[in-house]
């Protein structure tokens, strides 16, 4: 006789509760997470998308969702399933007060996913020369390069960014690569 390799089905009602908690992070009840946190909850729940509890407050725009996540556990290095982090997200969005919060709590400024892009070339590919700003100044590494070879200031100007551009250096202002 073999062992079954096959999942039990869920049960519904847990379904729907997922469901429900993932629309928590979705709008920010932060009270409400809060309290599933401290009663067990794992902070780096992921849904069918592999999106965490941390990257939906990300994405979503909620500071405070983001900062109580990180405090009980959050992940800011666990990707989604498209390789996407959650400060890559929140600088995609714009979100100073979001990717504060990220760092703050211990997001790795210079974190990639698979396609090597970080929360700086996010910025300035969608022209957010406030993030860059403030990313740069918190240690972000405007030499890195993304898996095409690809620096901020090149991905920006692929995108026709206006600002940013200007913001980040050249190649040959680069340091030499070791």
């Amino acid at each position: 006789m073999t062992a079954s390799t096959e999942k039990p089905p869920l049960d519904e009602e847990v379904i729907a509760f997922a469901g429900k908690v993932f629309g928590y992070a979705r709008v920010g009840e932060v009270d409400t997470l809060t309290t599933l946190l401290e009663q067990g909850m794992p902070a780096n729940l992921r849904n069918h998308k592999g999106d965490s509890l941390l990257m939906l407050a990300a994405y979503h725009g909620h500071a405070s969702t983001v900062a109580a996540l990180m405090r009980h556990g959050g992940d800011a290095e666990v990707a989604n399933d498209r390789g996407q982090l959650p400060l890559g997200a929140a600088a995609f969005k714009g979100d100073a007060g979001v990717v504060t919060a990220l760092l703050d709590g211990g997001a790795a400024v210079n974190g990639a996913g698979p396609d090597g892009r970080t929360a700086l070339m996010m910025a300035a590919m969608f022209d957010r020369p406030g993030l860059v700003e403030m990313l740069l100044g918190r240690g972000a590494n405007a030499a890195a390069r993304d898996g095409l070879g690809m620096t901020a200031r090149q991905l920006a100007e692929k995108m026709n960014a206006y600002a940013t551009p200007r913001m980040l250096p050249a190649d040959e202002d680069l340091p030499d690569s070791p």
